[in-house]
């Protein structure tokens, strides 16, 4: 059987005539091996093909490629050359000769009259003629697997469609055979199918049917798009979503599409409506409302095209059956409309071509509806991710912090990795680490959980073991298989400490100011979920320009390495970073982030990945003032002084009527309810903190006070007079604390 040309693009040397994906390409053969022609007179009947005598079993087909003449002998060179004492075999099914296009050689040879020139299945084809720019144009689908066409007749208004005469050089022949137009739809559909989101599912419509099925093609699609079972409110629109056609400067004739002046772009969106309301009722609804393709010759279908194109568009439709207009349905309702074209030199579209279209259209339309939802479902797992893990980092006193979140996959945006950094009393601040096994949305919703759960455990101030102990139990009650690694840690910047509790996480690692990198000794511990084990918490130097990463096991662990190895090569990484910058400059922290994840290979994304850096600053010892005072009443008085004095020492005088202030009305508060001595902290840093302990866990709240009230007024005027402030329940009692500007 012979596959006819069905692209426009160049022959290529030494390629099959089938390609793979189902495109057909011009193998181009030698002169001297054109197909002979095989002359026989009017009647004849034809003789079948003897058998080879060697070189080719008996049951084997013939193959294809080369023609035997009509009085028996083989032409040079071919390969159905037979020995005359060959014996024909009864059993072998002689191939029906189908008709292809005829070969410039033989019309010269054709006898006159007695004798007409017989074409016979070859897969060999004559050498391409000369360059045709429409031939070598960029614009053919190389999945596409022919035009289809209709059974081999001779048109009234076309060219001959058996043997392609009268077609200009290098255009695509219509199909004859039914086998033929499936495997173009197989071809078109499968690179469809191969589409992921909306816009690759619509070029691969397009890419597959121009120029092989269609000379140009318009895509609307709704606007918006509804996502599954939603009911859309609004009215249909359809909005122009993609045009695709053979390019105007390669066309030897541009046919229905007017020829643009230079300075404009040759694209159809310049001359077609791009959006269009369907009126209910409308020619255009009817249309699509009837699901099927329909050619747009009848005053109906006509009607529905001037409406989709709009009046002032400068688009000419050619007449005939030369366009087909083509509803796209989804699985629920019909998402938009395609619009094939076809020039007036080339054949018109047939019945059997709107079958092509429809196969068409409803694969597109499913295509359509797959990228929809896949695309609701990619936003929901980055809202989903987004909401898990912090917004922002916050900017607690004496430290800096940065962070990286990177997913297993862009497939699978969604995992188990967070990190946190929580502000707690004392201008001390926590820093968390987890790892749910998993990267999926039931892992995150667990580390979701996780997450809350440590957020609610720090504002109790509890110590580290204790909370990974509450984790460890709220693990359990989430199911017997949640099981998830988690690193606790306290950083206070007064005394340049830090306390850091494991639960089965890797280790973190402190690059000192020098340039030295060290992998911190903490107890290993149980990961959270296995129950019944106790955590240890070690306590450690957080010298000043120090930084601490905290990390998952995605950046150190993967099939090609062991965790240790990887903890190692993290630390030759920090080391090889901090010398960049000198012992003196510690490297900046966004910058180091970047590093870190540049260790990675193209092989070591097995896992999610969660990094968090913290850059200890400190507060120094003369910028710190603390107080013990007794719960009396001549506490907030005392309390005045002491503060005053501060202010003076550190040089912030234009502070003191507030601080006197907003100290004596917090000291007051204190000392009316608590039965052991209060404690007053000031904090300069780049901001004047001020921080009044008791032992009392209630906190104070907020309130108007009436016209007749006497008190009341304490935490009014401090919330209109602090930059911030705050309360925070502590094991021990509470912390009331307020900011104010330096100025």
């Amino acid at each position: 059987m012979t596959e006819q040309p069905t692209s426009f693009e160049r022959p290529q040397p030494g390629a099959d005539p089938t390609d793979s994906r189902g495109a057909l390409l011009r193998t181009p053969q030698p002169p001297q091996t054109a197909l002979p022609l095989q002359s026989r007179a009017e009647g004849a009947t034809p003789c079948p093909a003897p058998r080879a005598a060697q070189g080719e079993p008996s049951g084997a087909a013939p193959r294809s490629g080369t023609a035997t003449a009509a009085d028996g002998s083989a032409g040079a060179g071919s390969e159905h050359s037979q020995p005359a004492s060959a014996e024909p075999d009864p059993h072998r099914p002689r191939p029906v000769p189908e008709g292809i296009p005829a070969q410039p050689e033989a019309a010269a040879r054709t006898a006159g009259g007695a004798e007409t020139a017989r074409t016979v299945p070859a897969t060999a084809v004559p050498p391409a003629g000369p360059a045709d720019p429409v031939a070598s144009s960029g614009a053919a689908a190389p999945d596409a697997a022919g035009p289809p066409g209709g059974p081999d007749r001779q048109g009234p208004d076309g060219p001959d469609r058996r043997t392609g005469q009268g077609l200009p050089p290098g255009r695509p022949l219509p199909m004859r055979r039914d086998g033929d137009r499936l495997r173009f739809v197989g071809a078109a559909t499968r690179r469809i199918a191969r589409g992921m989101d909306l816009d690759e599912i619509v070029m691969g419509l397009c890419r597959a049917t121009v120029p092989t099925f269609s000379d140009a093609i318009l895509v609307y699609l709704r606007e918006p798009l509804p996502v599954g079972d939603e009911r859309p409110v609004g009215p249909l629109v359809l909005r122009l979503r993609r045009t695709d056609r053979i390019p105007a400067e390669r066309d030897l004739e541009a046919g229905f599409l007017p020829v643009p002046p230079p300075e404009q772009p040759a694209e159809l969106s310049v001359v077609t409506n791009e959006l269009c309301e369907v009126r209910p009722g409308s020619a255009l609804g009817e249309v699509l409302r009837g699901v099927r393709p329909v050619f747009t010759d009848t005053p109906s279908a006509g009607a529905a095209l001037a409406e989709l194109l709009g009046e002032n568009s400068e688009l000419a439709v050619p007449g005939g059956q030369r366009t087909i207009l083509a509803p796209l349905r989804g699985r629920r309702r019909v998402i938009g409309a395609a619009l094939f074209l076809r020039r007036p030199d080339r054949p018109a579209f047939e019945a059997d071509d709107l079958l092509v279209a429809a196969q068409l259209a409803t694969h597109s339309a499913l295509g359509v509806d797959k990228a929809v939802l896949y695309g609701r479902e990619a936003y929901i797992a980055d809202e989903l991710q987004r909401t898990m893990l912090p917004e922002t980092l916050p900017r607690p006193t004496g430290v800096r912090l940065a962070s990286r979140y990177l997913p297993a996959a862009e497939t699978a945006r969604v995992g188990g990795d967070w990190y946190d950094a929580i502000p707690l009393p004392g201008s001390r601040v926590a820093l968390v680490v987890g790892d749910v096994m998993g990267h999926s949305m039931t892992s995150a919703a667990i580390m979701g959980q996780l997450r809350t759960t440590a957020q609610t455990l720090a504002g109790l101030d509890l110590p580290p073991q204790e909370v990974l102990h509450h984790l460890d139990e709220q693990a359990q009650r989430l199911g017997t298989d949640r099981m998830a690694t988690c690193l606790y840690a306290v950083y206070d910047p007064v005394s340049h400490r830090i306390t850091i509790a494991n639960a089965g996480h890797p280790p973190p690692v402190l690059l000192h100011l020098g340039g030295r990198a060290e992998v911190l000794r903490v107890p290993p511990g149980a990961p959270i979920g296995v129950g019944g084990v106790d955590f240890e918490a070690v306590e450690l130097d957080a010298p000043a320009g120090g930084t601490l990463l905290l990390y998952t096991d995605g950046l150190v662990e993967s099939r090609l390495r062991d965790v240790w190895t990887g903890i190692e090569q993290l630390r030759e990484k920090l080391a090889a970073t901090a010398q960049l910058t000198g012992p003196d400059h510690p490297p900046p922290l966004e910058a180091l982030c970047d590093e870190v994840l540049d260790m990675l290979g193209p092989g070591d994304r097995d896992d999610d990945i969660a990094l968090l850096a913290a850059r200890f600053d400190g507060i120094a010892p003369s910028d710190v003032a603390y107080w013990f005072l007794e719960p009396e009443d001549s506490a907030p008085s005392r309390a005045r002084r002491l503060a005053r004095r501060a202010l003076a020492r550190w040089g912030l005088e234009e502070l003191t009527d507030s601080v006197e202030l907003l100290v004596s009305e917090v000291v007051t508060n204190a000392v009316r309810y608590a039965s052991r001595p209060v404690t007053l902290r000031l904090l300069r840093t780049d901001v004047l903190r001020c921080e009044v302990g008791d032992d009392v866990p209630q906190l104070p709240r907020l309130r108007q006070a009436r016209a007749t009230d006497e008190g009341g007024r304490g935490l009014y005027l401090v919330n209109r007079l602090a930059r911030r402030w705050g309360a925070t329940r502590l094991s021990t009692g509470k912390v009331v604390w307020f900011e104010l500007h330096r100025g």
